[in-house]
């Protein structure tokens, strides 16, 4: 069998179009590649997003805002499959010129205003209801400091180890072990801290959490890239504390299902219009092909 030859860059990278879901649709350039315009429900918040990680920072943002009573926080979650291309629609891009999952209308005052970026919208949400962030200014600036640190390092988590560890077309040792390195690491950053506090701002639960536990939390409760066996979740005992308490959170429960289209068919919530969605309309109960 003989070795692959070493890749050498050439002088400038030129783009081809590769094959497969992803390839297929992923370029290197921005802008709408169809007309497609988004629905709106009735709700003053439109979400428009996939039950990913970063996905589930806003939806459990939104449901523990209505665990708390604040009914202006009722929103539609409307599914956007990337794996179609739906982020390249016209009316999508015009909600996110990025094109990436979630972005979200707001509708509740004179003006539609738009959000995007999960880490914003979130900062969004708990400066309009005056929730999960605190008001004092050393335990405001920790919490942010929390905030963006989760928007710095997920994508090594995501986009490099969860790329490399699970969907890459092939396993190469030297980026798998990189990232494993740095995933790593960064739970050692997230351990250390929640052994010095229950939650990542301090005492209290905040807007910190809520951005991270998606990512590191479904990762050390081996919910993540098959991964826990491999990356040793389970001697990070401070952050496995941390992700069980958040986990039984009602409003946890609620909105890591929302627009989920992987998994268990109970688990599966693809839209969320109502309340009421929760116990009518997962999957189990109104069909898998749905």
């Amino acid at each position: 069998m003989s070795e692959k030859s070493e890749y050498q860059p050439p002088k400038v990278w030129v783009w081809e179009q590769g094959e497969g879901t992803w390839g297929s649709i992923n370029r290197p350039i921005s802008g709408a590649t169809h007309e497609k315009e988004l629905p709106r429900g009735k709700h003053p918040f439109q979400l428009y997003s996939l039950g990913t990680p970063n996905g589930q920072k806003v939806t459990i943002m939104l449901e523990e805002l209505l665990e708390l009573g604040e009914t202006g926080a009722e929103y539609d979650a409307w599914l956007i499959k990337i794996g179609d291309g739906d982020q390249f629609g016209s009316g999508f891009v015009e909600a996110n010129p990025n094109s990436k999952i979630p972005a979200m209308w707001d509708y509740s005052g004179d003006k539609p205003i738009r959000v995007f970026e999960s880490g914003n919208i979130l900062l969004y949400l708990a400066e309009k209801f005056g929730l999960f962030l605190p008001t004092t200014p050393a335990e405001r600036t920790e919490t942010l400091n929390w905030l963006f640190w989760l928007q710095g390092s997920a994508p090594y988590l995501g986009g490099g180890f969860g790329h490399f560890y699970a969907y890459a077309p092939e396993k190469l040792e030297y980026p798998i072990n990189r990232f494993a390195m740095e995933a790593k690491r960064q739970m050692d950053v997230l351990d250390r801290r929640l052994g010095e506090s229950r939650f990542l701002g301090g005492d209290d639960y905040t807007i910190a959490d809520i951005v991270t536990w998606p990512w590191y939390g479904n990762l050390v409760l081996g919910k993540l890239y098959s991964a826990g066996e491999f990356l040793d979740v389970g001697s990070y005992k401070n952050l496995l504390r941390w992700a069980e308490e958040i986990k039984d959170r009602p409003a946890v429960q609620r909105g890591r299902i929302v627009n989920k289209t992987s998994g268990e068919p109970s688990q599966q919530l693809h839209e969320r219009h109502d309340a009421s969605d929760f116990e009518l309309r997962t999957q189990d109960k109104i069909g898998t092909d749905n």
